[in-house]
Order: C-alpha cells, then sequence, then structure tokens
C-alpha cells in the first residue's frame, strides 16, 4: 500500500484508526496496542528517504498492523488453548464511564469508536474465524478497505481475499445486534434489579430457556471453567454469586457500546458483564473477571 511519493509523517489520526483495527482483529486492547507500536518501531526504523517516498504513511501503517495481527492471530489459538477457562475479548467502557483516577486521554480505550462492530457478540463470533477470513472481514466490511489492499496484507489475491470476507460475513451475519439499545438497557435494568433482590423467579423469567453464560476468569479471579447453560441453572448461579459476594456495588454500563453491568467492591472494578438480548430475553451473558482484562475500567 501507497509507496512512491510524497508525505514522511505519521500521525495521531493515523494512530487511532490502527488501535480501532487492531482491536477488532484480536480483541484484546492489550494486543492491539502492542502490534501498533510494533508497525510505528518498523516505520520509524526506515530509512529517512524510505519514509519520504511512501505516498501514504497510514496505509504503511495499516499494512504491517495488518499483517502483525495475523501473526499474533496464528499463535493465539494455542496459546488460548492453555487458558485457564473460557477466553473471552476484553471488555470496553464508554468513555464518559470510565472508573478510577487514572482515566486519561492517554489511554488507548479512549481511542476506541464503540459500535456495532465491537459488541461482545460480534467479537465473540470473530473468534471462531480463521486468522484470514477474520482479517479480510473485518478490514473489508467494517473498514471498508478494498480488496486490492486487503490482498497486500494477506499476500493473496483479491479474489481470495473477497471470498474469505464473504465466508466471514456468512458466520458474523447472526452476531449483529437483534434487540433495539432501549429494549436491551430495560432487560439489563431488570436484570439487575432481580440479582439485587437474589429473585431467582424472575432472573429465570428474563433468561431464555436455552441462554448461555459464559466466564472468563483467566485463573486470576474465581469463576465458573465452563459456560453454564439454561436459564434454570444460570438463575440460581447469580443469586448463589450475590450470597458469596457482599458488598458488591452494581452499577449500569455500557459495555463495548451496548447496554450492560460492572460490580464494584470497595469502589474497584472486579467483573463486567455484557448480555445479547433477543425477544425480551437475555440469549447470552459474557462475565470477564481476568484483572488484567478490567484494565480501562480501573483507570
Amino acid at each position: 500500500m501507497g509507496t512512491a511519493g510524497a508525505g514522511n509523517e505519521a500521525t495521531v489520526g493515523d494512530r487511532r484508526q490502527l488501535i480501532n483495527v487492531a482491536y477488532r482483529l484480536l480483541g484484546s486492547l492489550t494486543e492491539a496496542e502492542d502490534a501498533v507500536q510494533e508497525a510505528y518501531a518498523r516505520w520509524y526504523a526506515l530509512p529517512r528517504g524510505r519514509q519520504e517516498e511512501t505516498v501514504s504513511p497510514g496505509a504503511w501503517l495499516t499494512t504491517v498492523t495488518g499483517r502483525v495481527c495475523l501473526d499474533v492471530l496464528g499463535s493465539a489459538r494455542a496459546r488460548r488453548e492453555r487458558y485457564v477457562g473460557a477466553w473471552l475479548p476484553e471488555p470496553l467502557p464508554a468513555h464518559t464511564e470510565r472508573d478510577g483516577p487514572g482515566a486519561g486521554l492517554a489511554d488507548p480505550a479512549d481511542q476506541m469508536v464503540l459500535d456495532e462492530s465491537v459488541t461482545m457478540a460480534f467479537l465473540v463470533v470473530l473468534e471462531s474465524l480463521t486468522p484470514a477470513e477474520r482479517v479480510a472481514f473485518v478490514l473489508h466490511d467494517v473498514f471498508r478497505y478494498p480488496f486490492a489492499e486487503i490482498a497486500d496484507i494477506l499476500r493473496r489475491t483479491p479474489a481470495a481475499c473477497k471470498q474469505l470476507a464473504a465466508s466471514g460475513r456468512r458466520r458474523a451475519r447472526d452476531a449483529r445486534t437483534r434487540a433495539a439499545p432501549a429494549v436491551q438497557a430495560d432487560v439489563v435494568r431488570q436484570v439487575k434489579a432481580a440479582w439485587e433482590r437474589k429473585d431467582i423467579a424472575a432472573l429465570v423469567d428474563l433468561l431464555d430457556p436455552a441462554a448461555v453464560m459464559t466466564a472468563d476468569g483467566g485463573g486470576r479471579a474465581g469463576t465458573v471453567l465452563r459456560p453454564v447453560e439454561g436459564g434454570g441453572r444460570i438463575a440460581p448461579y447469580m443469586v448463589a454469586i450475590a450470597d458469596k459476594a457482599p458488598g458488591l456495588e452494581l452499577l449500569e454500563r455500557s459495555v463495548n457500546g451496548a447496554p450492560g453491568l460492572v460490580a464494584r467492591r470497595d469502589g474497584v472494578v472486579v467483573t463486567v458483564a455484557a448480555f445479547d438480548v433477543a425477544e425480551g430475553r437475555v440469549s447470552r451473558i459474557w462475565v470477564v473477571r481476568n484483572p488484567e482484562k478490567l484494565r480501562p475500567w480501573v483507570g
């Protein structure tokens, strides 16, 4: 992408775009930041003449970031097989809902655009794609990059990249938001109230009978290691958590751009929960307790 011309400086705007791309490719803000830093390191390592010959530093950085992410995705599956329990993407707060005094503009979380392409449901589906499918689909369908540029990243033909994106699109179709934000917010609010009352019957009514709850503690925080299936099993589990964790403060917060819940103890975020709502009931719950994934929430 983009050589033989003018332009010799990568801009702050490029960095924001790159972090947005890398997070959607990797599902990890930490890994996204590392990938972008690596791309910038390679840029500044280029001879000055090569930088000046580059038409678009931003396009060059996108190509390199994409290839770094592709390498990370290739090794991530092996690392996640060794992960303790289920692996979930890192949840992101809205800029206005950061918890903790250290939240600042320098944090990569503040550079994220929160939209449908970062909902937990969407990111979880992306985890099921092959690395090449994920790169082609995200870059084309989310960021509207042409297949000719994606081909440069994947080192495949534009036609092959088009097929990869189509495959990813088919698999991601069901992850699109199914409930209006107001509806989801109302359901989540009811879940919060029922959980605080320890009302199992009310929780069962709010959960789809086939609902699934997946939790990520990463071996650093106590949680179930396997998904809990069925509203009739999830509801009593939620109440049992309330019984075992006195003093928890439950707050309504935006999680990856969608209504969710955050649990705090002594002012510190210890749990972030994202929800998928369909036909007025909760169909999926994703609970992140791994403290390493909660850094954007504590500043």
